[in-house]
């Protein structure tokens, strides 16, 4: 699962060159962990929200969902990609969208109450700038809602083994080098080569209390069905997580 870009050159060139393949493959209902499970959940951690911002937005769809939720709050979507933009803008549905990256918000102190980063931070390099930026941008007791490539168990590396050489064979789930902070260049379709970097959670969670988000919920998710029935190779580790969301709030001033 990716997303969108923000931080180095190089991502945002990627997600320029890219931006095609990831509309045609994840939005508009085509990907099933976004329409049974990464969309609900955006919408359930941001209900009752009055003004939203969508960090790394790519073409809008998690914004057009929270803008489109009963409370009907104001969302705001910003992302790097000139490309995604104007796609956001051009599929419309309630946000407004703005040219932006994630280290360098242009909204004033306090403009909002709830912040939602969905697969993004996986591909910023300025990882600390970035979620000072969205503290800056949270009201005192605002919402910070992130969700995250699980950090442990999709590590680099990582993957369902089965391993047919020893007697008896073994199926197990292989983690990665989890401790190491590390950037990777991975091929995620024929052609298509998008930058990530991993890091632990500790790394997530300690840069999140450095700038006055308190982490109040985690939530580790089962890949939902439709994954699963298209994913047959991964049957057998349905209850290894893909996905993490935490939700943070503000600290109080």
């Amino acid at each position: 699962m990716s997303r969108a870009a923000s931080g180095s050159g190089q991502s945002r060139a990627d997600w320029e060159r890219h931006a095609q393949w990831w509309q045609d493959g994840f939005t508009d209902g085509v990907d099933a962990e976004y329409e049974e499970q990464i969309l609900p959940l955006a919408e359930h951690h941001l209900a009752g929200a009055r003004r939203v911002l969508d960090v790394g937005c790519g073409e809008g769809q998690v914004a057009r969902r929270v803008a489109g939720a009963a409370s009907a709050p104001t969302v705001v979507g910003c992302d790097p990609s000139a490309t995604q933009v104007a796609a956001a803008t051009e599929r419309a549905g309630g946000p407004v969208y703005a040219r932006a990256d994630a280290d360098r918000l242009p909204t004033a102190d306090g403009s909002f109450d709830a912040v939602v980063a969905c697969l993004v931070f996986e591909h910023i390099d300025a990882v600390d700038a970035a979620l000072a930026e969205v503290a800056r941008v949270l009201e005192p007791g605002g919402r910070f809602v992130f969700f995250l490539n699980h950090p442990l168990l999709q590590t680099p590396g990582s993957g369902w083994i089965d391993d047919q050489i020893i007697e008896p064979p073994e199926q197990y789930w292989r983690v990665g080098p989890y401790l190491d902070e590390a950037e990777t260049l991975e091929e995620v379709a024929a052609g298509v080569h998008i930058r990530f970097v991993h890091r632990p959670l500790s790394r997530y969670v300690n840069a999140m209390a450095a700038v006055g988000l308190t982490l109040t919920e985690m939530v580790e998710p089962a890949p939902p069905p439709g994954f699963l029935a298209r994913a047959h190779e991964y049957e057998q580790a349905a209850s290894i997580p893909r996905l993490l969301l935490l939700r943070a709030e503000r600290r109080q001033e």
